[in-house]
């Protein structure tokens, strides 16, 4: 075991959101990015700075998650790692992360996860700056015309000059950091970042230069921002990537059956939220898991109601919209279904042939029994597995 100097530095890192705006299915630090979650972003960038005590807040049931992806973004650091869990205001949580500090600690930097690009000299900066009575954040200028507004109305223009849009690291003197803390909950006031509690405690705080990359992580457009900016490092190497996606659907509803990007007449209908065809539903998921966008529950799932009834047409051609923005062009897909019915051989050039020509690459498509056994053997319905490759080109503007 490698032994490291106690550092007089700590970083919490506040991964407890909810990330409601941003409408995903976990907490919004656990959500994908590309292959990495945006914890696991943060964090590289975190351990890629000088070293320090890092304590990530998480939510409540996800302290494993955090744990793994603390010590896979550590390494040889791991041991200046922990995990605790956050409680139910962002300042709660930051409250027990101080609470876990090592006595060593002299400088204080408290960073929101959601800010998963944040560049390690940035970081370093703040650490740097900070001084036994002064906090430092990091902040950009305002650059959009700014306007005061009530009841609809514009009621005055607003001098974007004496304005910043504050980052983090927000950086402190751990000392006055926690009295500070310790006055805000006596007084049963909530803060909307650490400078201004740690301001409205009477201490000073300065600011320097932050980076566009520090953006804050909050709606699927700055995911697909974050996304963006990593498919260009990933288009360096150029290497093809590959995705795996699995769908199964029963019989079951009114009409006829759409599989393969087909309508089957007079067989009967799989039950789902959309059309039910599994075999563009799996196409889905191994193209978006190979580029790292996520699943295809994410962006297509009961959340999103325009797609209710929408057939392999729609859903292939917004993730091939996707993957293009991410900077990856689609190399090929095979798919595999497993069901008694209906009978593909007939039909399976045409199927290729509408599916190709909607992502643009070649798809092939196979169909097999499962001699009577299982779900689609008995007939109940039908099981797809299909596996992509995408090609890493860089991301593309507009």
């Amino acid at each position: 075991m490698t032994i490291l100097p106690v550092p007089r530095t700590a970083i919490i890192v506040v991964a407890a959101g909810s990330g409601t705006r941003l409408g995903a299915r976990a907490p919004k630090a656990f959500v994908g990015i590309d292959a990495r979650s945006i914890l696991r972003h943060a964090l590289d960038g975190v351990f890629a700075a000088a070293p320090a005590q890092v304590i990530v807040v998480a939510p409540e049931g996800w302290e494993g998650d955090a744990e793994s992806e603390l010590r896979e973004a550590a390494g040889e650091r791991a041991d200046l790692g922990r995990v605790v869990v956050g409680g139910a205001t962002r300042q709660q949580s930051v409250a027990a992360g101080l609470a876990a500090l090592w006595g060593d600690v002299e400088t204080v930097l408290v960073h929101d996860a959601a800010r998963a690009l944040t560049p390690p000299t940035q970081i370093d900066a703040v650490a740097a700056s900070v001084t036994a009575d002064v906090g430092v954040i990091p902040a950009l200028p305002v650059v959009d015309t700014l306007k005061k507004v009530g009841d609809g109305v514009v009621v005055a223009a607003v001098d974007r000059s004496e304005l910043a849009a504050a980052q983090t690291p927000q950086g402190f003197p751990r000392t006055l950091l926690e009295s500070a803390y310790v006055a805000a909950r006596d007084g049963g006031t909530e803060y909307t970042d650490d400078a201004a509690l740690f301001a409205a405690a009477g201490h000073p705080v300065r600011y320097i230069g932050g980076s566009e990359r520090a953006f804050k992580i909050t709606t699927p457009a700055d995911l697909e921002r974050a996304r963006h900016l990593l498919g260009a490092r990933a288009a360096a190497s150029g290497i093809p990537r590959v995705g795996i996606g699995t769908d199964v659907h029963a019989f079951g509803g009114e009409g006829n059956l759409w599989l393969a990007g087909l309508e089957w007449e007079g067989e009967q209908p799989l039950s789902g939220h959309s059309d039910g065809d599994a075999v563009a539903h799996a196409m889905v998921d191994a193209l978006l898991g190979a580029a790292g966008l996520g699943d295809i529950g994410e962006h297509f799932g009961t959340s999103h109601p325009e797609y209710a009834g929408a057939h392999a047409d729609v859903f292939l051609a917004r993730t091939r919209e996707l993957l293009a923005g991410a900077g990856f062009d689609i190399g090929n897909v095979s798919v595999q279904f497993q069901g008694n019915r209906p009978r593909f051989s007939p039909r399976r050039a045409e199927a290729e042939g509408v599916l190709s020509a909607v992502l643009g690459a070649p798809v092939t498509v196979t169909a097999t029994t499962t001699d009577g056994l299982g779900f689609p053997g008995r007939g109940e319905g039908i099981a797809v597995t299909a596996i992509a490759s995408v090609i890493p080109t860089g991301p593309r503007e507009g």
